[in-house]
């Protein structure tokens, strides 16, 4: 298993991953086109039910809870190393040249700065393209 699918499934396997995402996602927040119709129409459309699929990780939420847990001070939010700590994983360099390899990194693999900034952006988009709900501030 690759060190990005192990990160992947020790957060969206956790027990907080169940708690459910407070900010709306840009797909909840636009009405369906004909509920704007009945709007501008004046008539009342029947409410759209919710949704149906699969549930969205609260990324934030659960790696909050478990840097809580670990007992230590962590700034996963913008550590890579962190990141790593706070799912379990070993942050060796090695380690994270690996995980860059994976995730296609094109820099230079001794330049751990440059490397670890792009890595933790880069696990962030990917855990959102894999069903995660990632607040932009992590993205960025």
């Amino acid at each position: 298993m690759s060190l990005f699918e192990t990160l992947k499934n020790a957060i969206f396997g956790h027990p907080a991953a169940s708690t459910p995402v407070t900010a709306p996602r840009p797909s909840d927040v636009q009405p369906p086109p004909a509920a704007s119709t009945a709007a501008a129409s004046g008539t009342a459309a029947p409410a759209a039910a919710a949704p149906s699929g699969p549930s969205v990780v609260n990324v934030e939420a659960v790696l909050s809870s478990m840097a809580q847990k670990s007992g230590q001070k962590l700034n996963w939010q913008t550590s890579i190393v962190d990141l790593m700590k706070v799912v379990g994983l070993d942050p060796s360099f090695q380690n994270r040249k690996q995980l860059a390899t994976e995730l296609g990194y094109q820099g230079d693999p001794n330049d751990s700065a440059s490397m670890n900034i792009w890595l933790h952006k880069q696990v962030m988009m990917k855990l959102a393209q894999n069903g995660g709900h990632v607040p932009a501030s992590l993205r960025a």
